[in-house]
């Protein structure tokens, strides 16, 4: 079985995998864009019952203006800020985690990229990985 861990930028929230992610992909969508502050993010769907946080809890943002029109619970650390996980509406076992919060990032590849109608020009997607306009 694989380990993983990570941490937010200032450290108070951690957190340790056991397993390997069960999806590895890249949103495009404006509201991923906003809150990671950059033109994707970058995620690892978890099974919630593999992960385990220590340390301070997250703070949540519900985010209900999306393009899907489901509320994305959006969770990130209330002391530095950093985005952790999101988790979404018919996927209750599942939350996908950012991956720039892994101590090891060598090991995401992502398998596809979803909301590429809004995907930013410059951004080049390599041929061969799964684009999907929308989700």
């Amino acid at each position: 079985m694989t380990f993983h861990s990570g941490k937010c930028l200032c450290g108070e929230i951690s957190y340790q995998i056991d397993g390997d992610p069960v999806a590895a992909g890249v949103c495009h969508c404006k509201n991923c864009q906003r809150q990671a502050g950059s033109a994707f993010s970058t995620l690892w769907g978890i099974p919630k019952a593999a992960i385990q946080f220590t340390g301070a809890m997250p703070k949540c943002y519900l985010d209900g203006d999306t393009a899907s029109g489901g509320q994305v619970s959006r969770y990130f650390c209330g002391n530095c800020g950093s985005a952790l996980y999101s988790e979404v509406p018919g996927q209750k076992d599942i939350l996908y985690l950012k991956t720039g919060t892994l101590d090891d990032t060598d090991s995401f590849s992502p398998d596809f990229h979803a909301w590429c109608d809004s995907k930013q020009s410059w951004v080049d997607i390599p041929d061969g990985v799964t684009q999907m306009a929308r989700q």
